[in-house]
């Protein structure tokens, strides 16, 4: 017998919110894992706000709405509210009741933006590193670096000449066309209007020049996690620069740290074998090791596992939205960046302890 389709609303539900979630889901244990780190972070959390004034968003949900919009790739606060309030799993894993009013999208983020900053996010990298170092899943011996381009929120055309010298528009409205043939455009003598502290950068020859800002990653290669994180102004020596302050905070001496051709430099490798790091960097062709560190198999080793550095930063780029960051500011990138692969290492360690995040 065929039922009518009745579409009448019921008043009152009695199943509660956490039922109607599935014991088997994911973010059923991500959140175990999280609310023990922000438990942890509770000083460190409290000494951003004051003591007296009307009550905020509490940063717990905050940083679970973060969190979700980091992992399910949702590009924009408005659209994380929409998500938030008619999705019940984002609802339970944030801590809102389902009758519960989600915020407005710009309180929610004029409250994150003095929270999110680079000292909360590293504090939770911190934690969660703790985290994997507890469960023994980070390696102490044996580590890799490098850096990735993170394509700044500025267009060339905001690229102007410090003198206000250039080529003038060649039509007017809200996006007129400019020809920047002939003109001699560099870091020196131009600036972006819309983000002044986005460089002009190309990594390698033939490649397109952008504005950005350059992400370094120390990785250990027992599992891929990432151990240290630095975001800088993007400049040729950046890379090596970045990777000595990674690798004197985080690196024991007698370590490894596999590097690719641009760390092959003499500096760099007297600066690790002075820190009694063994240098396993890419050789070029006058490579400044030779076959007193390359004879060993741990060499070869090292190069092999060093790739696994790249799905780090091709996950925050196509899931965590760094391919083309949304932010303005060295700072604000930053504190994103460091947020991002803190999210990426709780998604590897799920993968490890066997309740991957399908983030797809």
């Amino acid at each position: 017998m065929r039922s009518a389709d009745v579409t009448q609303t019921a008043m009152f539900s009695f199943r509660t919110l956490e039922q109607r979630i599935p014991a088997a889901h994911p973010l059923c244990q991500l959140r175990v894992l999280v609310d023990g780190i922000l438990a942890s972070l509770d000083w460190e959390l409290g000494k951003l706000y004051a003591k007296t004034g009307r009550p905020s968003i509490p940063p717990e949900r905050l940083l679970r709405a973060s969190l979700i919009q980091t992992l399910y790739s949702i590009r924009s606060e408005r659209q994380l509210m929409q998500h938030i309030d008619f999705n019940l799993l984002y609802r339970w894993f944030v801590g809102l009741d389902m009758d519960d009013v989600v915020w407005d999208h710009s309180s929610f983020t004029k409250n994150r933006e003095r929270l999110l900053s680079e000292v909360v996010a590293r504090a939770f990298f911190e934690k969660v590193l703790e985290l994997a170092e507890w469960q023994g899943l980070v390696s102490s011996d044996h580590f890799s670096v490098d850096g990735t381009l993170i394509e700044a929120w500025a267009s060339m055309k905001s690229f102007k000449a410090k003198d206000g010298s250039g080529k003038p528009p060649e039509d007017g409205g809200r996006n007129p066309t400019v020809d920047f043939k002939g003109e001699e455009r560099k870091n020196d003598t131009h600036a972006s209007t819309t983000d002044p502290q986005a460089r002009l950068f190309k990594k390698a020859k033939g490649e397109k020049a952008r504005l950005c800002y350059l992400g370094h990653t120390l990785m250990e290669n027992r599992h891929g996690l990432i151990v240290d994180v630095e975001t800088t102004l993007a400049t040729g020596t950046a890379e090596r620069e970045a990777a000595e302050i990674m690798v004197k905070c985080s690196l024991k001496p007698g370590s490894t740290l596999g590097a690719d051709k641009n760390n092959d430099t003499k500096a760099f490798v007297q600066v690790l074998r002075d820190l009694r790091i063994t240098p396993h960097v890419a050789q070029k062709k006058e490579s400044a090791i030779d076959a007193r560190t390359t004879r060993h198999a741990g060499y070869g080793i090292s190069l092999r596992l060093r790739k696994r550095i790249e799905e780090g930063f091709g996950w925050a780029k196509d899931v965590g939205g760094l391919r083309k960051v949304k932010l303005i500011g060295l700072a604000k990138v930053a504190g994103k960046r460091t947020w991002t692969m803190a999210t990426y290492n709780l998604v590897r360690m799920g993968a490890i302890f066997g309740w991957r995040l399908n983030t797809a």
